[in-house]
């Protein structure tokens, strides 16, 4: 999956428009759903986090500065 702006630069399987959703609370960027993950970074309650996918517990997106991941998707308010 890919986000729509990216088709004709990426090939993808499909593509989604991100839904733009502010965390509710702080919240670890992840390279992958796991908990036990070293985080990419760590994003402030109120950050952006521009989702492309929401599945068992976790949202994939990217946050403020463009760098993809997962966060829980409680962080989300989903």
């Amino acid at each position: 999956m890919a986000d729509t702006s990216l088709a004709g630069c990426v090939i993808a399987s499909h593509y989604a428009e991100p839904l733009v959703r502010h965390l509710i609370a702080a919240a670890a960027l992840l390279p992958q759903p796991a908990e036990e993950a070293e985080p990419i970074t760590q994003l402030s309650e109120g950050d952006e986090l521009r989702v492309l996918d929401i599945s068992r517990g976790w949202a994939w997106g990217y946050g403020p500065d463009g760098r993809v991941g997962y966060v829980t998707a409680e962080a989300v308010g989903i």
